[in-house]
């Protein structure tokens, strides 16, 4: 028989410390008039400006700004954390769900990056809300979301377990130094969403999910020694990232979305309402020229956070339930692109989600 299982609440999770395009400006007023110069923005420059691919073409309206759209970013402040935004989240997801911690039968955390090397967040959520149940971490980069939701679903219709909740984080800004032009598209962010049965014809209907292998080269992790001689890791990307995002994301996005709705035996056309992963100010309107949608059947939350990694769904998802763009019985599809990891779609008809 099946159960019907998908998200019962949502909740997010950003630092105070909000900063806008004026910071950089007036602490770094040359590398801002040098980023102006044609193509000094590598992953932000066109390869063939006079090319028909449908994800440079989004792009050209970006390039008089040397902050390609950017906007805002949320910055982790020194008492702050990603482990600290993640139970935050959860906390309140829980309380929205109505759900007592000891009721809670798994964790699943992905962080990008966890606070200590080597080891996730999961078992430090656990300990912080006091739950004695399993934890464990599930590592997909900018598509974990989708994917741990994939995960406690599958988990909660086998009966192994009945409520899951999932913790999703993200703290680029002590991944990559405030001087590299790369910090100024990045921020920090965490969600949590508990997953539990729910009423009959509502739930996860379908996914899709395929490996992005191709990226494995462009997505480099190093380690360094900061000013006080502690370990840090730093984020770089590879210098062929842009070509192959330009030429093999778009093929992806239309693979993973209408392998879904296939699977869910629905159409594209069927989709009440798209999440994307957004992690450059285009990014929303590239899918939906891509998968031929309108754009008011998405929500693009780059300008308020910028790229926060894994919580980009997770963010966009609650604007969007709190905006009202989506309602019980809708049907949606959240999309999820991890570099050197995964790329995921998955549609489920929603439920009565608190927030």
């Amino acid at each position: 028989m099946h159960i019907p299982v998908g998200i019962r609440s949502l909740a997010v999770s950003f630092p105070s410390n909000i900063r806008t395009n004026d910071y950089y400006k007036e602490k770094y007023p040359d590398l801002v008039a040098k980023s102006q110069e044609k193509h000094s923005l590598t992953l932000m420059s066109p390869i063939d400006a006079s090319s028909n691919n449908v994800y440079e073409l989004e792009m050209i309206p970006y390039l008089q700004d040397p902050f390609r759209g950017s906007v805002e970013r949320r910055i982790l402040s020194p008492d702050e954390s990603s482990l600290s935004l993640e139970c935050r989240a959860a906390k309140d997801a829980l309380e929205s769900a109505k759900l007592c911690p000891n009721e809670v039968d798994l964790i699943i955390s992905s962080s990008f990056l966890p606070e200590q090397l080597g080891i996730g967040n999961a078992a430090y959520v656990a300990r912080e809300l006091g739950i004695k149940c399993a934890a464990w971490n599930l590592d997909a980069t900018c598509a974990s979301a989708p994917l741990a939701l994939q995960t406690a679903s599958s988990l909660v219709q086998s009966g192994m377990y009945r409520n899951v909740l999932i913790t999703i984080s993200c703290n680029y800004s002590r991944l990559i130094d405030e001087n590299n032009t790369f910090s100024w598209f990045v921020g920090d962010g965490a969600g949590a969403f508990v997953v539990a049965p729910l009423e009959m014809n509502q739930g996860i209907l379908g996914a899709k999910t395929l490996n992005t292998s191709i990226l494995c080269d462009q997505l480099i992790c190093t380690l360094s020694e900061d000013d006080r001689g502690n370990i840090r890791p730093n984020v770089q990307l590879g210098k062929e990232m842009n070509q192959i995002i330009r030429d093999m994301v778009p093929e992806i996005l239309r693979d993973c979305c209408k392998g879904a709705a296939d699977n869910a035996g629905l159409t594209l056309d069927d989709i009440d309402f798209f999440i994307f992963c957004t992690p450059l100010a285009w990014y929303a309107k590239f899918c939906a020229q891509a998968l031929g949608i309108d754009l008011d059947r998405t929500i693009d939350g780059y300008p308020l956070y910028a790229n926060t990694g894994p919580t980009m769904n997770v963010a966009n998802l609650h604007n969007a339930v709190r905006l009202g763009k989506i309602r019980e019985n809708d049907l949606v599809l959240i999309y999820g692109f991890g570099a050197a990891s995964n790329a995921s779609a998955i549609i489920m008809r929603w439920g009565d989600v608190r927030l």
